[in-house]
């Protein structure tokens, strides 16, 4: 899949991660007590999704002591009515998009996610309409931007981590293995000295839509950046190339 949508995609996350810290920092936060309120541990190495969110909070350059405070702050049992929930719909011609949301009102973030939809020439589905486009994979991304990491001494550090496949793409290496084991993987690789751009659980398209028309590729990109801006909004999948 080098030269797909994809490594755009991660292009993408690594500007927004430059260009919004503040708001990654919240989102991150959001998740982080989330997280520690359902799995009941704070302990990054008894509660693997914490252990994730910690890696992702260290690649958007959030400091230590940012990170132990909020740690700090969930054992104490700060309360938080945040749930989460999956937003389904099309952008315009009939790209598939998934949205992962943490929210304590689902009324707001549901006419948010409609309002976002309809103002950029798509529309917002219901649960499953796109769903089965998508398989849910753990993945890593190894920022590669240097094009300095030799592939075969890449392949023996994958393999020990235990990662079942990995791809060179443009300035990034994907690493994708089974569900919820990202953040093993991750930390594998970070003692070989790389640099993780993120370690989560994905949706990956099956297939891809190409966009060829400039109003189409303006409306989705508008309509990508709209819902990475919402403050609810944790992640977006999409199968545009």
């Amino acid at each position: 899949m080098a030269g797909h949508s994809k490594w755009n995609n991660i292009k993408r996350k690594k500007e927004g991660k430059d260009s919004a810290r503040a708001k990654v920092f919240t989102k991150i936060s959001r998740e982080i007590l989330v997280c520690i309120r359902e799995n009941g541990s704070a302990d990054p190495s008894q509660n693997g999704k914490l252990r994730e969110l910690i890696i992702k909070a260290k690649s958007n350059n959030i400091p230590n002591d940012n990170i132990d405070r909020l740690l700090k702050k969930a054992q104490g049992g700060e309360k938080n009515d945040y749930e989460s929930c999956v937003y389904e719909g099309y952008g315009v011609a009939g790209i598939a998009v998934m949205v992962s949301c943490l929210t304590d009102n689902r009324n707001r973030t549901a006419s948010e996610m409609r309002h976002a939809f309809d103002k950029n020439g798509g529309n917002l589905g219901t649960a499953g309409c796109v769903a089965f486009m998508f398989s849910e994979k753990a993945v890593v991304l190894i920022d590669n931007e240097d094009d300095e990491i030799d592939p075969d001494v890449f392949f023996e550090h994958a393999g020990e981590a235990g990662a079942d496949d990995f791809e060179f793409g443009d300035s990034v290496i994907e690493v994708t293995a089974e569900v919820n084991s990202a953040g093993r993987i991750a930390e594998v690789l970070i003692s070989h000295g790389y640099k993780v751009i993120s370690a989560q659980n994905e949706q990956i398209p099956s297939t891809y839509t190409e966009l060829t028309d400039t109003e189409q590729i303006k409306k989705m990109t508008a309509l990508l950046d709209m819902l990475e801006d919402n403050d609810d909004v944790q992640n977006v999948w999409h199968n545009w190339e």
